[in-house]
Protein backbone atom coordinates (compact mmCIF):
# COMPACT_ATOMS: atom_id res chain seq x y z
CA UNK A 1 0.00 0.00 0.00
CA UNK A 2 1.40 3.28 -0.80
CA UNK A 3 1.51 6.42 1.25
CA UNK A 4 -0.55 8.78 -0.99
CA UNK A 5 -4.03 7.42 0.03
CA UNK A 6 -6.60 10.75 -0.25
CA UNK A 7 -7.46 11.44 3.47
CA UNK A 8 -10.68 11.58 3.50
CA UNK A 9 -13.43 9.56 4.88
CA UNK A 10 -17.24 9.48 5.20
CA UNK A 11 -18.00 11.30 8.35
CA UNK A 12 -19.72 9.46 10.66
CA UNK A 13 -22.76 11.24 13.38
CA UNK A 14 -23.21 9.72 16.50
CA UNK A 15 -24.58 10.44 19.46
CA UNK A 16 -23.07 10.71 23.20
CA UNK A 17 -19.44 12.72 23.64
CA UNK A 18 -19.99 15.03 20.63
CA UNK A 19 -22.31 17.22 18.40
CA UNK A 20 -22.44 16.82 15.06
CA UNK A 21 -20.00 14.73 12.89
CA UNK A 22 -17.48 12.77 14.22
CA UNK A 23 -14.68 14.86 12.28
CA UNK A 24 -11.08 16.84 13.44
CA UNK A 25 -12.55 19.55 15.49
CA UNK A 26 -15.97 18.66 16.45
CA UNK A 27 -17.93 20.16 19.24
CA UNK A 28 -17.96 17.81 22.42
CA UNK A 29 -21.39 18.16 24.70
CA UNK A 30 -19.50 18.74 27.55
CA UNK A 31 -15.78 19.53 27.23
CA UNK A 32 -13.44 19.89 29.70
CA UNK A 33 -10.36 21.03 27.91
CA UNK A 34 -10.30 23.04 24.99
CA UNK A 35 -7.40 24.64 22.73
CA UNK A 36 -7.86 27.06 19.80
CA UNK A 37 -5.19 27.94 17.04
CA UNK A 38 -2.09 26.17 19.36
CA UNK A 39 0.98 26.56 17.26
CA UNK A 40 4.56 25.81 18.52
CA UNK A 41 7.45 25.68 16.21
CA UNK A 42 11.10 25.14 16.85
CA UNK A 43 13.14 27.05 13.84
CA UNK A 44 11.71 26.29 10.64
CA UNK A 45 9.95 22.87 12.02
CA UNK A 46 6.33 23.38 13.03
CA UNK A 47 5.69 20.71 15.88
CA UNK A 48 2.51 21.36 16.88
CA UNK A 49 -0.25 23.01 14.50
CA UNK A 50 -3.77 22.35 16.44
CA UNK A 51 -6.85 24.40 15.39
CA UNK A 52 -9.63 23.20 17.73
CA UNK A 53 -9.55 20.72 19.50
CA UNK A 54 -12.18 19.60 22.62
CA UNK A 55 -11.75 17.31 25.12
CA UNK A 56 -15.09 15.34 26.25
CA UNK A 57 -15.55 15.52 30.21
CA UNK A 58 -15.99 12.06 32.04
CA UNK A 59 -14.40 10.09 29.07
CA UNK A 60 -11.37 8.43 28.60
CA UNK A 61 -9.68 10.24 25.57
CA UNK A 62 -6.84 8.35 23.58
CA UNK A 63 -4.43 10.49 21.24
CA UNK A 64 -2.42 8.47 19.27
CA UNK A 65 -0.37 9.15 15.89
CA UNK A 66 3.36 8.35 14.51
CA UNK A 67 6.42 9.32 16.16
CA UNK A 68 6.46 13.38 15.54
CA UNK A 69 3.42 13.63 15.21
CA UNK A 70 3.44 16.21 17.97
CA UNK A 71 1.52 14.52 20.96
CA UNK A 72 3.77 14.90 23.65
CA UNK A 73 4.51 18.48 22.61
CA UNK A 74 0.75 19.42 22.32
CA UNK A 75 0.65 17.62 26.46
CA UNK A 76 3.53 19.88 27.03
CA UNK A 77 1.62 23.16 25.91
CA UNK A 78 -1.66 22.43 27.86
CA UNK A 79 0.44 21.85 31.35
CA UNK A 80 2.49 24.40 31.02
CA UNK A 81 5.67 22.69 30.65
CA UNK A 82 6.24 24.48 27.42
CA UNK A 83 4.95 28.15 25.95
CA UNK A 84 3.10 28.05 22.56
CA UNK A 85 3.98 30.86 19.70
CA UNK A 86 0.37 31.80 19.74
CA UNK A 87 -3.34 30.65 20.44
CA UNK A 88 -5.35 29.64 23.26
CA UNK A 89 -6.66 27.22 25.87
CA UNK A 90 -8.63 26.68 28.48
CA UNK A 91 -9.59 24.04 31.01
CA UNK A 92 -13.09 23.73 32.78
CA UNK A 93 -13.63 27.46 31.23
CA UNK A 94 -10.61 28.94 32.75
CA UNK A 95 -7.55 29.88 30.36
CA UNK A 96 -4.39 28.16 31.15
CA UNK A 97 -2.43 31.14 29.15
CA UNK A 98 0.81 32.02 31.11
CA UNK A 99 -0.23 30.12 34.03
CA UNK A 100 2.91 28.14 35.26
CA UNK A 101 2.89 24.44 35.73
CA UNK A 102 2.62 23.91 39.16
CA UNK A 103 -0.49 26.22 38.98
CA UNK A 104 -1.74 24.28 36.40
CA UNK A 105 -1.76 21.39 38.51
CA UNK A 106 -3.17 23.26 41.61
CA UNK A 107 -6.53 23.51 39.42
CA UNK A 108 -7.04 20.25 38.96
CA UNK A 109 -5.17 19.22 35.48
CA UNK A 110 -2.37 16.52 36.45
CA UNK A 111 0.01 14.87 34.26
CA UNK A 112 2.55 11.95 34.18
CA UNK A 113 5.65 11.58 32.06
CA UNK A 114 6.68 9.09 29.71
CA UNK A 115 9.90 8.89 31.19
CA UNK A 116 8.61 8.87 35.01
CA UNK A 117 10.15 11.69 37.25
CA UNK A 118 9.78 9.77 40.50
CA UNK A 119 12.25 11.24 42.83
CA UNK A 120 14.64 8.38 43.55
CA UNK A 121 16.40 9.26 46.73
CA UNK A 122 13.05 9.49 48.63
CA UNK A 123 10.56 6.90 49.98
CA UNK A 124 7.40 5.48 47.88
CA UNK A 125 5.48 7.18 50.70
CA UNK A 126 7.06 10.34 50.83
CA UNK A 127 6.89 10.45 46.97
CA UNK A 128 3.44 10.01 47.85
CA UNK A 129 3.12 12.77 50.35
CA UNK A 130 4.61 15.02 48.12
CA UNK A 131 1.59 15.11 45.63
CA UNK A 132 -1.08 16.24 48.22
CA UNK A 133 -2.11 20.37 47.78
CA UNK A 134 -2.27 23.17 50.48
CA UNK A 135 0.10 21.51 52.69
CA UNK A 136 0.56 23.96 55.73
CA UNK A 137 4.01 22.76 56.47
CA UNK A 138 5.48 24.29 53.27
CA UNK A 139 5.27 27.45 54.51
CA UNK A 140 8.81 27.90 55.91
CA UNK A 141 7.39 30.15 59.09
CA UNK A 142 4.92 27.39 59.95
CA UNK A 143 7.63 24.51 59.47
CA UNK A 144 9.00 25.45 62.23
CA UNK A 145 5.28 25.16 64.23
CA UNK A 146 5.03 21.02 64.52
CA UNK A 147 1.70 21.65 66.01
CA UNK A 148 0.53 23.38 62.65
CA UNK A 149 1.08 20.87 60.38
CA UNK A 150 1.48 17.63 62.08
CA UNK A 151 -2.56 16.77 62.40
CA UNK A 152 -2.78 17.55 58.40
CA UNK A 153 0.39 15.76 57.75
CA UNK A 154 -1.31 12.60 59.71
CA UNK A 155 -4.23 12.91 57.30
CA UNK A 156 -1.91 13.21 54.17
CA UNK A 157 -0.14 10.31 55.00
CA UNK A 158 -3.11 7.80 55.71
CA UNK A 159 -4.10 9.18 52.55
CA UNK A 160 -1.24 7.94 50.71
CA UNK A 161 -1.11 4.64 52.35
CA UNK A 162 -4.54 3.76 51.13
CA UNK A 163 -4.18 5.27 47.73
CA UNK A 164 -0.81 2.65 47.52
CA UNK A 165 -2.95 -0.29 48.86
CA UNK A 166 -5.03 0.15 45.79
CA UNK A 167 -1.85 0.14 43.89
CA UNK A 168 -0.42 -3.12 45.63
CA UNK A 169 2.44 -0.79 46.47
CA UNK A 170 2.03 -0.51 50.07
CA UNK A 171 4.29 -3.04 50.82
CA UNK A 172 7.17 -0.99 49.25
CA UNK A 173 5.83 2.49 50.80
CA UNK A 174 9.53 2.30 53.21
CA UNK A 175 11.58 1.50 50.00
CA UNK A 176 13.27 3.98 47.70
CA UNK A 177 11.45 5.04 44.65
CA UNK A 178 14.62 4.38 42.95
CA UNK A 179 14.42 0.49 43.70
CA UNK A 180 10.94 0.00 41.48
CA UNK A 181 10.83 -1.81 38.80
CA UNK A 182 9.78 0.21 35.51
CA UNK A 183 6.25 -0.54 35.99
CA UNK A 184 6.16 -0.01 39.42
CA UNK A 185 7.30 3.46 38.65
CA UNK A 186 4.67 4.18 36.51
CA UNK A 187 1.81 2.80 39.23
CA UNK A 188 3.79 5.43 41.29
CA UNK A 189 3.40 8.28 39.61
CA UNK A 190 -0.27 7.55 38.89
CA UNK A 191 -0.98 7.09 42.35
CA UNK A 192 0.72 10.04 43.40
CA UNK A 193 -1.16 11.71 41.12
CA UNK A 194 -4.49 10.73 42.85
CA UNK A 195 -3.01 12.73 45.69
CA UNK A 196 -4.02 15.71 44.26
CA UNK A 197 -7.89 14.95 43.74
CA UNK A 198 -7.46 15.95 40.26
CA UNK A 199 -10.30 16.52 37.54
CA UNK A 200 -8.57 15.64 34.73
CA UNK A 201 -5.54 13.22 34.47
CA UNK A 202 -3.47 13.24 31.43
CA UNK A 203 -0.80 10.00 30.62
CA UNK A 204 1.64 10.12 28.58
CA UNK A 205 2.83 6.72 27.34
CA UNK A 206 1.71 4.88 30.25
CA UNK A 207 2.10 1.48 29.19
CA UNK A 208 6.00 2.58 27.78
CA UNK A 209 8.30 -0.04 29.21
CA UNK A 210 5.95 -1.28 31.01
CA UNK A 211 6.24 -5.32 32.05
CA UNK A 212 3.77 -7.34 30.25
CA UNK A 213 2.41 -8.39 33.85
CA UNK A 214 1.76 -5.25 35.39
CA UNK A 215 -0.27 -3.83 31.91
CA UNK A 216 -3.54 -5.24 32.95
CA UNK A 217 -2.71 -3.55 36.01
CA UNK A 218 -2.60 -0.17 34.93
CA UNK A 219 -4.89 -0.78 32.47
CA UNK A 220 -7.91 -1.47 35.11
CA UNK A 221 -6.40 1.45 37.62
CA UNK A 222 -6.70 3.81 34.46
CA UNK A 223 -10.98 2.46 34.00
CA UNK A 224 -11.12 3.13 37.81
CA UNK A 225 -9.92 6.87 37.44
CA UNK A 226 -13.11 7.20 34.87
CA UNK A 227 -15.27 5.11 37.06
CA UNK A 228 -14.44 7.49 40.28
CA UNK A 229 -15.90 10.77 38.45
CA UNK A 230 -12.04 11.76 36.48
CA UNK A 231 -11.33 12.74 32.87
CA UNK A 232 -8.02 10.81 31.18
CA UNK A 233 -6.33 11.98 28.14
CA UNK A 234 -3.72 9.75 27.61
CA UNK A 235 -1.08 8.98 24.34
CA UNK A 236 -0.65 5.68 23.52
CA UNK A 237 0.41 3.29 20.54
CA UNK A 238 -0.83 0.40 21.69
CA UNK A 239 -3.97 -0.11 19.58
CA UNK A 240 -5.52 -3.10 21.10
CA UNK A 241 -5.36 -0.86 24.40
CA UNK A 242 -6.74 1.69 22.67
CA UNK A 243 -9.89 -0.13 21.36
CA UNK A 244 -10.96 -1.19 24.44
CA UNK A 245 -10.73 1.16 26.93
CA UNK A 246 -10.81 4.56 25.14
CA UNK A 247 -14.38 6.62 24.56
CA UNK A 248 -13.12 8.51 22.06
CA UNK A 249 -9.70 8.93 20.01
CA UNK A 250 -8.13 12.47 18.69
CA UNK A 251 -5.15 11.19 16.10
CA UNK A 252 -2.13 13.79 15.41
CA UNK A 253 0.22 13.96 12.61
CA UNK A 254 2.99 16.31 11.84
CA UNK A 255 1.34 18.41 14.52
CA UNK A 256 -2.49 19.00 13.51
CA UNK A 257 -4.97 16.50 14.32
CA UNK A 258 -6.09 14.91 11.55
CA UNK A 259 -9.04 12.37 12.60
CA UNK A 260 -11.39 11.87 15.58
CA UNK A 261 -14.22 9.61 16.57
CA UNK A 262 -14.86 6.14 18.19
CA UNK A 263 -12.17 3.87 18.19
CA UNK A 264 -13.39 1.50 15.84
CA UNK A 265 -14.46 4.15 13.83
CA UNK A 266 -11.00 6.37 13.52
CA UNK A 267 -9.29 3.37 13.01
CA UNK A 268 -10.75 2.35 9.54
CA UNK A 269 -10.28 5.69 8.23
CA UNK A 270 -8.29 6.40 5.56
CA UNK A 271 -6.36 9.76 7.03
CA UNK A 272 -5.50 7.56 9.77
CA UNK A 273 -3.96 5.07 7.91
CA UNK A 274 -2.29 7.30 6.00
CA UNK A 275 -0.79 9.40 8.69
CA UNK A 276 1.09 6.38 9.82
CA UNK A 277 2.09 4.94 6.05
CA UNK A 278 3.22 8.64 5.54
CA UNK A 279 5.52 8.91 7.81
CA UNK A 280 7.07 5.38 6.48
CA UNK A 281 6.86 6.30 2.50
CA UNK A 282 9.78 5.00 0.65
CA UNK A 283 11.38 2.83 3.70
CA UNK A 284 10.95 -0.60 4.69
CA UNK A 285 8.12 -0.55 7.01
CA UNK A 286 9.33 -3.86 8.66
CA UNK A 287 13.11 -2.89 9.33
CA UNK A 288 12.48 0.80 10.16
CA UNK A 289 9.97 0.83 12.67
CA UNK A 290 8.58 -2.62 14.06
CA UNK A 291 6.45 -0.75 16.47
CA UNK A 292 4.80 1.00 13.85
CA UNK A 293 4.70 -2.03 11.59
CA UNK A 294 2.38 -3.28 14.80
CA UNK A 295 0.30 -0.36 14.64
CA UNK A 296 -0.38 -0.73 11.02
CA UNK A 297 -0.88 -4.14 11.10
CA UNK A 298 -3.88 -3.91 13.74
CA UNK A 299 -4.95 -0.70 11.53
CA UNK A 300 -5.31 -2.70 8.95
CA UNK A 301 -6.99 -5.64 10.55
CA UNK A 302 -9.65 -3.33 11.22
CA UNK A 303 -10.49 -2.58 7.94
CA UNK A 304 -11.08 -6.19 7.01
Amino acid sequence: MSSDVTPTATPVKTTGLHIGYAEPGCRKVDPILVADGVKRTFGGLTAVDVQHVEVPRGAITALIGPNGAGKTTFFNLLTGFDKPDEGSWEFDGRSLAHIPAYRVARMGLIRTFQLTKSLGLLSVLDNMKLGAKGQTGENLFRAILPFLWRSQDKEIEAKAEDILARFKLDTKKEDYAASLSGGQRKLLEMARALMSDPTLVMLDEPMAGVNPALTQSLLDHILDLKTQGMTVLFVEHDMHMVRHIADWVIVMAEGKVVAEGDPHTVMANPAVIDAYLGSHHDSDLGAEDPEHEHVLKELLDDQQ
